[in-house]
């Protein structure tokens, strides 16, 4: 697969510029602040290369972000070809509109809620569930960079009673970035009954010529949907949706409430 060989490219080469520095695992896992098990199992692909590991490796052979550019492409590599289309989307777009009904939506996932979520597929193997949990965080760097989006949320109420014991952990990140001015979240509640959300997830984005797309998704994979008469219809449904969600402040309350049922965090 190409997100593998991408992967095996960024192997070769943090093995080949540690060698060319002249150290060995040891030393440079010493310079590092990793034991050289850690560097073996990096080096080997036992342990996926995560983005503080090629930041530290490019500050630590002086590789001018060599290493991070080529994880951020394998990343992208390693993302299924259906979902490539709307990631190009998300990083140019000016504002992002996300809904599900069921689960907190990607860009405000937490590491182990995005775990927790990709670990559904039982069959996926662990190297392959760690490569795109780091791929799902390194979406989210658009909601933290120069200029980063206009973001607005709305997800169920019931997305955020799971007692699962990383509710906690994911209620208290989705606080915190309900505080970026440019991070809106608002929470449909319990007693709002049906609503044309309730038929599945959806995600719009307006794009820098003033275009919209939109991307849904299904168990087995997803599509951006570009066609006018369609977007259309998914904006109206998206009005409909945000329609019945409360406003921000109310939302934070209940986001707050929620979160005090698991105790600090």
């Amino acid at each position: 697969m190409e997100g593998e060989q991408s992967f095996d490219l960024l192997r070769a080469q943090l093995r080949r510029q540690r060698a060319l520095a002249g150290m060995n695992q040891e030393e440079f896992g010493r310079r590092a602040n990793y034991s050289a098990s850690t560097v073996s199992a990096v080096e080997t692909g036992t342990r996926p290369v995560d983005l503080p590991y090629a930041r530290r490796a490019d500050e630590i052979l002086e590789t001018g972000g060599l290493f991070e550019s080529l994880l951020r492409a394998a990343q992208r590599d390693g993302q299924p070809s259906w979902f490539k289309p709307w990631l190009e989307a998300e990083r140019a777009a000016r504002q992002l509109r996300y809904f599900n009904p069921n689960l907190i939506p990607g860009l405000l996932q937490t590491e182990n809620y995005a775990r927790a979520v990709l670990r559904f597929d039982d069959t996926r193997p662990e190297a392959e569930v760690e490569q795109q949990v780091a791929a799902r965080l390194e979406r989210q760097s658009i909601l933290t960079r120069e200029r980063p989006p206009q973001v607005v949320a709305v997800m169920d109420e019931s997305a955020l009673r799971r007692r699962d014991a990383i509710m906690g952990e994911q209620l208290a990140h989705l606080l915190r970035m309900a505080e970026l001015p440019h991070v809106h979240i608002h929470v449909i509640p319990a007693d709002a009954g049906l609503h044309v959300g309730l038929s599945g997830p959806l995600a719009l984005a307006m794009l820098p010529d003033g275009g919209w797309v939109s991307h849904l998704e299904n168990q087995l994979a997803g599509s951006v949907v570009d066609a006018e008469d369609a977007v259309a219809t998914l904006q109206a449904r998206w009005e409909s949706v945000r329609g019945v969600a409360l406003p921000q402040a109310l939302s934070v309350a209940l986001l707050k409430e929620v979160e005090s049922q698991h105790g600090p965090q």
